[in-house]
């Protein structure tokens, strides 16, 4: 070989390995691809064996994925999922419930949609606990899941601390006014009625302030809202006591001193009227006014005769 030939080879083959770094550095890849890319290569070089079944096992995970896929587009996968566990022996079977008296035990199963089909696996106790709370009386739930097939329910209900008369219907309120359930039936009849616009919501206040005065609270059938800004106290024998929008307390210490142990509630009167800072007005009832008005005239006939004689 010339030496003319060997440097024309050597500059060729310079040119080639140049060529090839130049178009190395143009097509460089993300670091992140670069494994990935080098795999596809030898997989299709064939210099990568594949297992056997790989193809089947591959076409399986695809129909798993497309069932399970399709059934959470359809909201079956509760549904399944309960079928497989029930399935697998975690039916639920045993359920206790304690603490309800005002909630039925239907009631409680009913609103938890508890079925035959029911598992003690797929059964979300959380969920259980939120869908009681939702149930009139109930303020709150602890749902526990006892392992295989049992559930324990322990529920604090709601206390009833009145009634309510807005208009014509009767609702059972809390010691915070709020509305428990529309009153049926006469079990919670003896509870004290609370009626007009804003009775609910200033129940609390005016059970506060009686608990001050034990003798006239036991006394009181209904307090009604006058105006949605004072009170009037109905008591049991019909007596009527008009509260001041305010000074509450004061009107009470003059009523106190006024009666003076005398038991003025329970004369022939039918309102004791505290609204005024400087009087108290009682009101008689037809039959006491009656007899005043025939003591007076037989007062002014004994005069009357007396002056003639």
């Amino acid at each position: 070989m010339s030496p003319l030939t060997g440097t024309r080879a050597t500059a060729g083959l310079t040119g080639e390995i140049a060529g090839r770094h130049a178009l190395r550095d143009a097509l460089v890849l993300p670091r992140v691809m670069r494994r990935p890319v080098r795999f596809l290569a030898a997989l299709a070089g064939g210099r990568v064996a594949i297992p056997a079944h790989v193809g089947s096992v591959g076409v399986a995970a695809l129909f798993v994925a497309t069932g399970l896929y399709g059934m959470s587009l359809g909201g079956h996968t509760e549904s399944v999922s309960q079928a497989l566990t029930t399935g697998a022996g975690f039916a639920l079977e045993d359920i206790t419930i304690a603490g309800n008296t005002e909630t039925s035990d239907i009631d409680i199963l009913q609103q938890l949609g508890l079925d035959g089909t029911t598992s003690v696996i797929a059964l979300s106790a959380d969920a259980a606990r939120q869908s009681l709370i939702g149930l009139p009386w109930i303020a709150d739930a602890k749902v526990s899941k006892v392992y295989p097939r049992a559930l324990s329910i322990q529920v604090t209900e709601r206390q009833a601390a009145g009634i309510w008369q807005h208009g014509t219907d009767l609702s059972l309120i809390d010691a915070r006014g709020d509305i428990i359930a529309p009153l049926t039936g006469a079990r919670h009849a003896e509870l004290p009625l609370y009626v007009g616009l804003g009775a609910d919501r200033h129940a609390d206040e005016l059970e506060a302030r009686l608990l001050f005065h034990p003798d006239i609270r036991a006394r009181v059938k209904a307090a009604i809202r006058v105006a949605d800004r004072r009170w009037d106290l109905r008591l049991d024998n019909g007596v009527t006591i008009s509260l001041p929008e305010h000074d509450v307390e004061a009107a009470f210490d003059r009523f106190y001193a006024f009666d003076g142990g005398r038991g003025v509630l329970d004369r022939d009167i039918t309102l004791v009227d505290l609204r005024l800072e400087d009087r108290i007005t009682l009101r008689l009832s037809p039959a006491s006014l009656e007899r005043r008005e025939k003591a007076l005239t037989l007062r002014d006939k004994a005069i009357k005769a007396s002056k003639r004689t």
